[in-house]
């Protein structure tokens, strides 16, 4: 199977990119957006990660069947991530009876 030859470049800006979010990540957590700042930064997060998925493991280049695979690990990461906020945000809705 042959690879394709990514130029130095690209690396450079996706690198570039990901320094831009991650600041962006700081500028947004000094801002009091309310409910909004843990979407916003997992908005930030999934994006970071696309990006090292895509350039960095090469998945941009890569069969089909690959992709499916990566697809279904992210989506599986997303579930597991959904679960635990949804069982955390709702740990006090509980009311405690007063013996």
């Amino acid at each position: 199977m042959r690879q394709p030859i990514v130029p130095r470049h690209v690396y450079y800006w996706v690198y570039a990119a990901l320094i831009a979010l991650t600041l962006l990540t700081l500028g947004i957590a000094t801002i009091d957006l309310g409910p909004l700042n843990v979407a916003v930064a997992v908005g930030i997060a999934v994006c970071k990660a696309l990006l090292v998925m895509l350039f960095f493991m090469h998945l941009r280049y890569t069969p089909h069947l690959t992709w499916i695979v990566a697809a279904v690990g992210f989506i599986w990461v997303g579930h597991l991530i959904l679960f635990t906020m949804s069982d955390y945000l709702t740990r006090g809705w509980t009311p405690s009876i007063g013996w």
